[in-house]
């Protein structure tokens, strides 16, 4: 008999597969791309294999070592009272609970790279008229994402209304 899926699993299942898709993108493009050798997709649009050893928009980069440590110790950090966070919700809290498994599948793909190799492995790169948004990966992707979800969510109640308690078996 398998056990049921619900509540937190399906989240924590969620932040699996964004760390998956992550990991799995990060070695294709590591094994097909030639280091800082842009290919274009699109007019705006590039895959560019990027190495970053610092935090988002390459913040540290250049500090000599000891930010590795430092960026997996916080992401070690993030990711646990995130993890509890998204434990502790309400059924009712799914935006929340999408946001969290974002964020926290993101991190911990993050997280494995500069556990790994020393650095983050970006690879996509958009450029308008001469100008490249900071190379970023689905990790990135998925914390925007997250915090934009939780940045909305903040301004808006996911409790159910009055009328809507009513209506509920």
């Amino acid at each position: 008999m398998m056990p049921k899926i619900g509540g937190q699993t399906l989240w924590l299942l969620l932040s699996v597969a964004v760390l998956l898709l992550d990991q799995l993108t990060k070695f294709w493009a590591s094994a097909a791309l030639n280091y800082a050798d842009p290919v274009a997709v699109m007019p705006f649009f590039n895959l560019t294999l990027l190495h970053n050893p610092g935090a988002a928009f390459s913040f540290l980069a250049d500090a000599g070592g000891w930010q590795r440590w430092l960026f997996v110790l916080l992401a070690i950090t993030i990711v646990v009272a995130l993890t509890i966070w998204l434990l502790r919700l309400r059924a009712d809290e799914r935006w929340t609970a999408f946001a969290l498994a974002m964020i926290i599948g993101g991190a911990v793909g993050n997280l494995v790279d500069r556990l790994l190799h020393g650095y983050v492995v970006d690879f996509l790169d958009f450029h308008v008229g001469g100008y490249h948004w900071p190379a970023f990966n689905i990790a990135d992707a998925a914390i925007t994402v997250g915090v934009g979800i939780l940045l909305i969510s903040s301004f808006r109640s996911e409790t159910p209304s009055a009328t809507e308690q009513k209506h509920q078996p």
